[in-house]
């Protein structure tokens, strides 16, 4: 059996091969995810052993609040920390560290580099024994002299004695380049360093520090924080330098271990897709070789052994795909990489994890998509061979019908549920629920198949004649193998049109938020850092500005409860966010808290309540309500007082300025970008421009989302080659009669033609429908978080009808030239 297994794979290379591409695409996707994850995360390994290898100690402010964005900028070190710090027995050369935004102006007035739109642009003060070295020049000394990282300077044609601009959130300057720093491989990031007196005037303020490092002169880590500790004062503390490269990259884990995550969805849903391939692939062989397999029946091979034959061939075609698989993974990971500029620079590390995985998705996906075709060619009773029309047994229908329907139902049960938000993570029971609807209307498609794709064929029977006659019928010959090809391409057409449904239900809901709560005539926001106060005080004085007022965000625990607020002139942020004011009003006072419906619902607030704050800086304060507002997605659920706010942050951060002008007009717009030409990462936008760049945004996402998902797709075109085929294949002496009575070859490829469009339209028009289905759920379990608009994209929906029709085509060309090149005689006495 084992020769018999060889011969099998020899005699059908061109099966195989079409079958193997399909387990090729889907291993190449799960080997490139982890391949391009592995080499992501050695690079921050490498990065991360050598900033801060050599700190023993670091001090910083106590996160009180909780979660990264609590922020050392909220309150950073007292200078007078380092000081002390130098009298600690075994304490080795402490240094004050300044962290910020600086970036650097480059001749075209743009900013070097990603703009605020990548990497980011680091702004830090230079230290002798810090974690970069010199390359060039000299280190700065004065507030006129800047350094910056050699890559930076590269981009900007730069060199040492040049006079470059550089901003940050202390404002813009002209400054002279002194030096160049070696920063090694920074993922792409820049690095503007001053001296420490600077550093602090432009991204803190003078007298204090981000954090301290310090090394030991002997004393262990841990020995050494704990005499750190007992000279700090409240609100700040000592933390050993593992543990500090450890936080560091754990955030970055965190954030690779989701993307590991989200690119592996959608390697599995090729995966998912390519199994339905093979699966009607090998069904196809065996039922071709239902003759052969009864004859090894009926000399002697027993049941198990015709099985572990057919299991065989799968193992060598996964084995064979998974290899394949691997290498074009490797190609896929570098065109990753290739993609993310400089922040993928350098080479791929290959572990044995993605070859591991690649083998074993591939190799046990392919053998189970093979073992109930292969049961059941096992199960042809040896006397069949004697007859001329044996055949695979068919189960009934209805078994299938009734599973299917169930499944589709709790798979349906399953997402509602997710949706609904009952606790727990809801990807799982959503994820689950899809799996499962999938699944149900895969084994329901049989029966749907037969109305739809009778519809569906009729207007090439009445107008292409006898082709389009016949191309109907075979598509209705054997419903299972229809719905088991439309299948492949419904997965990957269901989820595309998912996404775009969400894409133009998330843009439709953000014009009508934009329309109704958007009420400012103008809006400055940062692309990279935070808006300069000298910023605010230009557009003030700008020709046509009426009015202009910084908002800020903080970070606050109110009630117990950590999240972010809103504060300003809550009066001019009222206004510009055409707040409704439910009780109570907007005359916030020194102490005040405005809050909406449902968070005063839910913590039984009233204006007059008393509810406790507690700040990044350690001290809590009880605020009084004021106002209660109605749902607003651009306030969110909080403002506080601008005197509270000022109070509790040692450097006020302007996060947006609303601007009201005597006209909305071009001449108004360019004057206010005019008075912020110094500051090239800030944006001015209008109504119009705000509902663009959101659009720009949404239409990133959704084409991002529906380039990995093509890959689903293209398997599923595969599908239908690979079934085209095995069909041609199957009916060789039926096309040898059709060619003996009269057909011409013309003909029978356009026969060939049109049932390949019935089947790709078939399973484009179910996928659709259970995308817009999928969209609308997802819409209406999301409308009270903004997306309170279904929007129905047709047009691009009527494009992904023609596509499938494309492929439809596409996929027939080789089959049907196969089929025309038949000789009569020949395809007439095939067996």
């Amino acid at each position: 059996m084992g020769k018999v297994t060889l011969r099998n794979l020899a005699a059908h290379k061109i099966r195989l091969v079409l079958t193997a591409v399909a387990v090729i695409l889907g291993v190449a996707f799960v080997a490139g995810t982890l391949i391009f994850t592995d080499s992501m995360n050695k690079r921050f390994d490498d990065l991360f052993s050598r900033v801060g290898k050599n700190v023993a100690v670091d001090v910083r402010a106590k996160k009180v609040v909780g979660g990264d964005d609590d922020g050392q900028a909220a309150q950073p070190v007292p200078a007078s920390v380092l000081t002390a710090l130098q009298g600690v027995d075994g304490v080795k050369n402490p240094q004050g560290n300044v962290s910020g935004y600086a970036a650097v102006v480059g001749r075209d007035g743009k900013i070097v580099g990603s703009g605020g739109e990548g990497p980011p642009q680091l702004g830090t003060n230079w230290n002798a024994d810090g974690s970069f070295d010199l390359k060039a020049g000299r280190v700065p000394r004065g507030p006129a002299e800047v350094i910056i990282d050699a890559g930076t300077a590269k981009k900007g044609k730069l060199a040492v004695g040049d006079t470059v601009g550089v901003v940050s959130s202390g404002g813009a300057r002209r400054m002279r380049l002194v030096g160049l720093i070696d920063t090694g491989n920074l993922m792409g990031a820049s690095v503007t360093a001053f001296d420490t007196p600077t550093a602090q005037r432009l991204m803190l303020k003078p007298g204090y520090f981000s954090d301290i490092e310090m090394g030991s002169s002997g004393p262990s880590e841990t020995q050494l924080r704990d005499r750190v500790a007992k000279v700090l004062p409240a609100g700040v503390e000592a933390v050993t330098g593992t543990k500090m490269r450890d936080e560091n990259k754990s955030d970055v884990a965190q954030i690779m271990g989701f993307f590991r995550t989200f690119l592996l969805v959608f390697a599995l849903i090729s995966i998912f897709v390519g199994a339905f391939i093979i699966f009607n692939t090998f069904s196809m062989l065996v039922a071709q070789r239902t003759r052969e397999l009864a004859l090894l029946r009926a000399i002697g091979a027993a049941r198990p052994q015709v099985t572990r034959a057919v299991i065989g061939e799968a193992v060598a075609v996964g084995f064979v795909g998974s290899t394949l698989g691997l290498a074009a993974g490797a190609g896929l990971a570098a065109l990753l990489q290739g993609q993310m500029g400089d922040a993928g620079s350098g080479g791929l590390t290959f572990t044995a994890t993605p070859v591991i995985w690649s083998y074993v998705v591939g190799i046990v996906v392919t053998v189970v998509s093979a073992y109930f075709p292969a049961r059941r060619a096992a199960k042809i009773p040896p006397v069949a061979a004697m007859r001329d029309d044996v055949a695979l047994p068919q189960r009934t229908l209805r078994i299938r019908v009734a599973l299917g329907s169930l499944l589709a139902l709790i798979g349906a049960g399953l997402i509602g549920a997710g949706l609904a938000g009952n606790g727990g993570n809801p990807a799982v029971p959503v994820g689950a629920g899809a799996f499962a609807v999938f699944i149900g209307v895969a084994m329901l498609a049989p029966v749907i198949s037969v109305p739809v794709v009778k519809v569906l064929g009729w207007p090439f029977a009445r107008l292409m004649g006898a082709p389009g006659r016949l191309a109907r019928q075979n598509a209705l010959r054997n419903p299972r193998r229809t719905a088991a090809t439309a299948a492949a391409l419904m997965i990957g057409l269901a989820l595309i049109t998912t996404v775009n449904v969400l894409g133009a239900t998330m843009r439709a809901s953000i014009d009508q938020q934009v329309d109704a709560q958007f009420g400012a005539d103008y809006l400055v926001q940062a692309k990279g850092g935070d808006i300069a106060p000298d910023a605010a005080q230009r557009i003030k004085a700008a020709p046509g500005v009426e009015s202009a007022s910084a908002a800020y965000e903080g970070t606050a625990k109110i009630a117990g409860k950590r999240g972010t607020y809103m504060s300003g002139d809550v009066g001019v942020i009222a206004k510009a966010a055409r707040l409704k004011i439910v009780s109570g009003g907007t005359a916030i006072g020194a102490a005040g808290l405005m809050v909406n419906e449902s968070t005063a619902k839910d913590n039984g607030w009233h204006v007059g309540s008393t509810v406790p704050a507690l700040f990044p800086d350690g001290k809590t304060e009880q605020l009084k309500v004021t106002g209660i507002f109605a749902k607003s997605d651009l306030i969110g659920s909080r403002l506080v007082s601008q005197q509270v706010y000022l109070r509790h942050t040692v450097r006020p951060s302007v996060d947006a300025v609303l601007v009201n002008a005597a006209k909305t007009d071009a001449a108004t717009k360019t004057s206010i970008e005019s008075a912020l030409k110094a500051y090239p990462n800030l944006k001015v936008s209008d109504q119009s421009s705000l509902k663009k760049d959101a659009r720009k945004q949404v239409d990133g996402f959704v084409t991002f989302l529906s380039i990995l998902l093509a890959m689903s797709v293209i398997i599923a075109a595969v599908g239908v080659v690979n079934t085209l085929a095995l069909s041609v294949i199957e009916r060789t002496r039926e096309i040898g009669l059709l060619r003996a009575i009269g057909i011409s070859r013309r003909q029978l490829r356009r026969m060939i033609r049109i049932e390949s469009i019935v089947i790709a339209v078939f399973g484009a028009v179910l996928g659709m429908g259970i995308g817009v289905a999928f969209g609308a759920a997802l819409q209406n379990a999301l409308k009270d978080d903004g997306l309170g608009v279904l929007a129905v994209p047709y047009g691009t929906l009527g494009v992904y009808l023609v596509v499938a029709a494309v492929i439809g085509v596409l996929a027939a060309l080789w089959p049907a030239w196969r089929a025309g090149r038949m000789d009569v005689l020949k395809a007439i006495s095939a067996e």
